[in-house]
């Protein structure tokens, strides 16, 4: 048994070199392995010989590698349910839903005519989201009809993915939302992301604020329920305030970015994880 874990990425984000700065710091024996130049010999089970950590932004290449790799037998945190289930905001809606955990209200349309229709049904303003993707790509919030029809035209003449239209309630709430880390059974620590310049996206990459966020014993219920939903080692879990359901949670991210959470709270969330893809070894 080796004491050596992967690190599989195919881009280095300021988290990956924190994972790298971590592991020289507390002597951590960390190999960083390149998706983009791999490839795996699905007859031979020797490809890896510790525990994987997957970080691949690319939904796709993390699936198929994630898929590949735990075929043969070994650990990859997160594993393959979870990159399923948390890169999929319908699989994680339904998934949460059926554990208890509140979400936003949500529909889910499989053509332009009947997203139409549940518009005109359930009012507006509402959300669509591609049912893959991150950052806050192809969010939109739609007021009226006049704009539904643009933006879902848009989209039907995209990727078939991005014909399932998935429809969210638009969540009053405090102008913030709050990104929580949790490494196995332990919420690590969490902070607010507020909105910037009047923009009701609260991705900090688009403009977004960010302050620490106590962990109170109900965002540790929420969060570790939506965890276990997902079958997720270490994931981020996304949650809003709803001034009408109290707390919500609207996202799971499977190679979550934790920078924010580094830099603001202080909370050594590197060392926390490889400290415990190594407990697995």
């Amino acid at each position: 048994m080796t004491n050596t874990i992967t690190a599989l990425y195919d881009t280095i984000r300021l988290e990956e070199k924190l994972l790298i700065e971590s592991a020289k710091k507390n002597d951590i024996n960390l190999e960083m392995v390149d998706c983009k130049k791999l490839f795996v010999d699905l007859n031979d089970n020797k490809n890896f010989d510790g525990p994987v950590l997957q970080r691949c932004v690319s939904y796709y290449r993390n699936l198929h590698s994630t898929a590949a790799i735990e075929g043969q037998g070994t650990k990859v945190v997160n594993c393959l349910n979870t990159g399923i289930f948390a890169g999929n905001k319908l699989f994680t809606h339904m998934l949460l839903q059926k554990a208890g955990v509140p979400t936003p209200d949500a529909t889910v349309a499989f053509s332009k005519d009947s997203a139409l229709e549940a518009l005109d049904k359930n009012g507006f303003p509402k959300i669509i989201k591609p049912t893959v993707g991150s950052w806050g790509r192809m969010v939109s919030k739609i007021n009226d009809m006049d704009s539904a029809e643009g933006i879902i035209d848009g989209r039907e003449a995209m990727y078939p993915i991005h014909q399932v239209h998935f429809l969210e309630e638009f969540v009053e709430r405090p102008p913030r939302d709050i990104r929580v880390i949790v490494i196995g059974d332990n919420v690590a620590a969490g902070i607010y992301r507020n909105s910037g310049d009047g923009n009701w996206k609260t991705n900090t990459h688009l403009g977004g604020s960010a302050e620490t966020c106590e962990i109170t014993n109900e965002i540790e219920d929420i969060c570790i329920k939506a965890k276990d939903a997902v079958y997720g080692d270490i994931v981020g879990i996304d949650l809003m305030e709803s001034n009408e359901k109290g707390m919500v949670v609207h996202e799971i991210n499977n190679t979550t970015e934790f920078r924010n959470v580094v830099r603001v709270t202080g909370v050594d969330i590197p060392k926390l994880m490889l400290e415990y893809v190594k407990e697995l070894a």
